[in-house]
Order: C-alpha cells, then structure tokens, then sequence
C-alpha cells in the first residue's frame, strides 16, 4: 500500500497510476450476506486478496513527530500517578474483541462496577472508580475510549451511539457506493470518519487524559512483524511520534482494523529524536538476558530505531495477536522492568490487593454442526475455523494471565504487606444456564445486533461478574476488616 501525508495529493506520490488497476470492478460486486459475514471472520484468504486487494488505496498519515522525547507529562503510565484512587487496590481490566458483542459485554461490566458500592477507607465509593487501567482490542475498544473520553456519560448515551447502531450497514454503503471507487483513501478511512461522526467527534489522547478515570491503553498489531502496540507514549517514543494530538478515533481503527476487510492504519516512524533512548530499565540489557519475555519485547520494539528500512508501521487488529488484551497488558508491564518496576512508575506504594478482571466475548464451539450430517456452509465452517484458533490462544492467554497475577503478587509482597490476587474471568464459558449460553453463543461478530441481542449480553454482563466467585471473595475481603 502507497502512503499519502495529509495535505499532500495523489499527484504527489512517485509512480502512480492515473487509471484504475485490473479488477477494481470487483470491488461493487454485489454479495451474499453469507460471504459478508465471511469477509468480517477471515483475515488472509488469497480469494479475498484477488476480490479486494486490486482496490488501490493510500494510508493517510495523522501522527506528527517530536523533536526529543519528553522527560515528562503526556499520554504516559506517570500521568496517572496522581488521583483519588486508594493505594490498597492495584486494579486493571482487559476487554477482548468480537465487535459490537465485545463492547456491549464490556459495557455491561462498567455499569455493574458502577453500581457496586465499597467502603474504602470508611468513605463509601463505586468499584469503577478505584479502576486504573483499561487493556482494550477491537470490538472492546469502542467501549474503553468511549468511557476514556466521557466518563459516566457512557452509560447515558453509548447505546444510541453505537451498540443499537447499524454500523455494518453504514460501512458496507461506502464499500459498495461507486464514489469510493476511484479514492485515493481505503476503507480503514471510511471507517474512521464514521467513527469521527457517530463516536469521538475529533477528540485526541489529550482529551482522554483524565486522572480521575482509569487509563485507556488502546492495543493494535504491527502487521509487519507480529509485534503487539499499545497506543501509550511509551511506545509512541520509539516511533518519535506525539501521542497526545493522535485522534482516538484512528486509535480504535487500528484496534479492530480486520486485515483484508479494512486496510492498515499507517503511522510513520520518524527520524526526529536524535540520539535518543527509549523508555527502557536501566538495566535493560541485564533483564533481556534474564527474562525471555523481556527479551523479545526488547528485540521486537527496539526494530522500530532502523528508521530507513521501517519508514512506516502498518497495524491492524489488535485481536490478531492478542484477542484478550491481557497479553498487551503483561507488555506493558514487563518493559518497565515488571511488577515492582511498574509500581515505581506509577509512584504507588505496594497495594493489598491486586485485581484483573477479564472480559472475554469470545464464542465456544458451534455445537450444532454436529447434530446432522449435512455440510456445513461457507460461513459456517470458517466462523468454526476462526473460532477453533481463537479458543486455543485464549485458553493460553488466560493461563499465562493466571500466572502472571500470582507472579506480580509474589514479586511485590512483603511479610509486612502481603498482596492477594484475584483474577476475574467474565466470559460465555461461565453461564450456567444452557439455552442463554447457546444465544449468546450465537450472537455474530459484526456491528449490528438486535436489541433483543445487546439486552442479552449486557444483561448476562453484570450477571457474570456479578456472581462470579473471585469477585465475591474480593468484596469479603475488602469488607473485612481483620483481612490481612
């Protein structure tokens, strides 16, 4: 793909062509519902490539450079050292992708912790207050920036905005509309002015910032190299990138950019820092040699300094490596070196307790394909496909997420101040009742769901965390005061 700066027109760009490529017809084919719903599950299918990749289209280039990396302030872990929120609850949360789905079950655990009310310190406080970081991809996205750029207005005006919004049928009129055929911008920008209109209305990350809500660490893919990319300044210093004039609707884009349906988000790695050292430990070198996921983050990260060969960074959906957020999550801590390290950064004292609740709207097994022995469709056999991976790398990632709580807890305690984890799972797994199970199983990845659809997930949202064990134990031990 070809990359256009704003500002700059397609006469500007070397070696152009000034007539449609072979096949751009393919583009206004009419589809069946089936292969739209296909086009949203696959990413790399070399038919999809032939019908969409013959559409020639330019990344708008929206991230300005930085002249050297500022010592302080900006979008960065340190700027939310300073709030109301009690240092007895280190407390994160993770929402997976899975389109409308995601950000309504999202959604619904923010409104369950809201009417959740704790006593802290004798003074009484909602749950959702005492939040501090949100990990978010794709689907879950929408509802982590929405809240990020709102606060409570979430819950007054999310619904009309976007999960009882036909987004699917907004999008697909401007793949279809033959206006766009003969653009200089992709689909992604399309996207990205929908969002603009119906969701963020321009608002940049400085109009995220706000110490008395959680921060939102928004995570995409490096398309290139598999590399997960959080939307922090942290990470934007590698990339002598300013982070707070970024639009979160370009964020979120990138988040739930699925490739092949949407084309990359494109940021360009500048060249403007100098000689400059990334947000690494001192001891970085030390740590790449100790720690194996240190190590690789550390290569993985430091390939964005070879500005000629990495000019521009193309990412896509963050789902692709992380459908949860909770691995991005474990990245954002072990570059600053781990647990007691990102504490540190945070200028938090060690708390008692350390939370992480995991939405997770991913869907089970398409149990009815084996009921009868008819061929499954088209649409059913790579929605079972996609599901089958993402299953298998989730039920890693909830693994290594269990591990990596009781670790941070370890590494943190004291005899002093010993620290209790809690690990949270609010996922479809967990719904006792069958047929609420199988509707909710059934509910498509997509951008357009029935009320009866958005009521249910919401609903089975406060519901799940509501009863779910972990949670439980939690408040009886915040209420408990004799707990250690």
């Amino acid at each position: 793909m070809h990359i256009l700066s704003k500002g700059k027109s397609l006469t500007d760009v070397p070696d152009t062509p000034h007539v449609p490529p072979p096949g751009l017809a393919l583009c206004a084919r009419n589809m069946t519902a089936e292969i739209h719903a296909w086009l949203r599950l696959t990413l790399f299918t070399p038919l999809l490539a032939g019908l969409l990749g013959a559409c020639a289209s330019y990344g708008v280039i929206d991230n300005t450079s930085i002249g050297k990396i500022p010592s302080s302030g900006g979008y960065t872990l340190k700027s939310w050292a300073e709030s109301d929120r009690s240092d007895d609850i280190a407390f994160l949360v993770t929402f997976s992708g899975g389109g409308t789905r995601a950000a309504a079950m999202a959604y619904g655990v923010l409104d369950e912790l809201r009417k959740t009310e704790v006593s802290i310190n004798g003074k009484p406080t909602r749950l959702l207050d005492e939040v501090d970081h949100i990990s978010s991809v794709s689907g879950g996205s929408f509802t982590a920036a929405y809240y990020g750029l709102h606060g409570d207005g979430l819950f007054e005006t999310f619904e009309d905005d976007f999960l009882r919004f036909d987004l699917d049928g907004h999008l697909a009129r401007g793949l279809f509309n033959p206006i766009h055929w003969f653009q200089s911008t992709g689909r992604t920008e399309r996207a990205i002015k929908y969002y603009e209109e119906i969701l963020f209305h321009g608002a940049t990350f400085a109009d995220i910032m706000n110490a008395d809500r959680p921060m939102i660490v928004i995570n995409t893919s490096d398309l290139a190299y598999g590399i997960r990319f959080s939307f922090i300044q942290e990470y934007f210093d590698f990339l002598c990138s300013d982070l707070l004039s970024y639009p979160v609707a370009n964020a979120v884009a990138a988040s739930s950019a699925v490739p092949v349906v949407f084309n990359p988000v494109v940021l360009e790695n500048y060249g403007t820092c100098g000689n400059y050292s990334p947000a690494w430990p001192d001891d970085a070198e030390k740590l790449a040699k100790e720690n194996e996921a240190f190590a690789v983050l550390y290569q993985q990260l430091n390939t964005y300094s070879d500005k000629s060969q990495r000019k521009y960074i193309h990412f896509v959906d963050g789902g692709i490596t992380d459908n949860m957020g909770l691995r991005a999550l474990s990245d954002v801590v072990t570059i600053t070196g781990g647990a007691s390290a990102f504490l540190a950064r945070l200028q938090r004292k060690t708390p008692r307790y350390i939370v992480l609740i995991s939405v997770n709207a991913s869907k089970g097994p398409l149990k009815e394909m084996d009921q009868s022995t008819k061929q499954p469709s088209m649409f059913s056999a790579m929605s079972a496909a996609s599901n089958t991976e993402i299953q298998r790398y989730n039920t890693a990632t909830v693994e290594l997420a269990q591990s990596e709580i009781n670790r941070w807890s370890r590494m943190v305690s004291s005899p002093e101040r010993p620290v209790t984890p809690y690990f949270i799972q609010v996922s479809f797994d967990e719904v006792e009742q069958s047929q609420l199970r199988q509707f909710l199983n059934g509910i498509p990845t997509s951008f357009n769901l029935s009320d009866e659809q958005v009521d249910k997930l919401i609903s089975s949202a406060h519901m799940l965390l509501r009863e779910n064990p972990q949670f439980k134990q939690f408040l009886s031990d915040l209420a408990d005061p004799s707990a250690p």
